[in-house]
């Protein structure tokens, strides 16, 4: 019988490129999606119970280190928080939630995470996105779901110099590809500088 795997890895091992923008493979990232009436006080009080993070608008996602809470969707929130939470995290959420209609499911080893840091990391994300990047479009606590070329991808702008991306874990080595190139071409001062 085998043992369970008790440590997992990133997807890429710590992937870095540096040029318009650095671009940083996050490290493992606890991720739940929660699913359910968000009208529903206890379902929004059960997610910033756990995450220590105020309830997000549309269209908003507040990152905090490895702990978060982002808008999906009408009915659904994403929770970030420390890998090594997730379990324990699920179980408080289930006895929370024991009779509503909600759905909780663990992430975490699905998707990878990436970082981008500079104020190129804005014309990084406009070149390979349909969302609209421009700076009074996406502000800091902005979070859309979207796709990065050809595939499904969720993002977020932490400040006017800090973005993330979160993607199908199966998919990360392609939009890896797609960052680095994006990355090390010359920018076309999409927003003016610095912006």
């Amino acid at each position: 019988m085998s043992e369970p795997v008790t440590a997992s890895v990133s997807a890429l091992g710590g992937f870095r490129a540096d040029g318009l923008a650095r671009i940083e493979e996050g490290p493992l990232q606890g991720m739940i999606a929660l699913k359910g009436d968000l009208a529903d006080a206890k379902l929004r009080n059960a997610a910033t119970g756990v995450t220590g993070i105020d309830l997000p608008g549309e269209l908003e996602g507040t990152i905090e280190g490895d702990r978060g809470l982002a808008w999906m969707a009408p009915d659904e929130l994403l929770l970030f928080l420390p890998y090594a939470e997730v379990p324990r995290t699920i179980e408080t959420l289930g006895r929370a939630l024991k009779a509503r209609h909600a759905t909780v499911a663990d992430m975490s080893d699905a998707r990878a995470v990436f970082r981008l840091y500079g104020t190129g990391g804005r014309e990084v994300l406009a070149r390979l996105t349909p969302a609209d990047m421009a700076p009074g479009a996406f502000r800091p606590g902005g979070f859309r779901r979207t796709r990065l070329a050809q595939v499904p991808a969720a993002i977020w702008c932490e400040s006017n110099d800090r973005f993330g991306v979160i993607c199908f874990r199966s998919v990360a080595v392609y939009v890896r590809d797609l960052l680095a190139a994006a990355t090390a071409a010359p920018s076309a001062d999409y927003f003016g500088r610095g912006g």
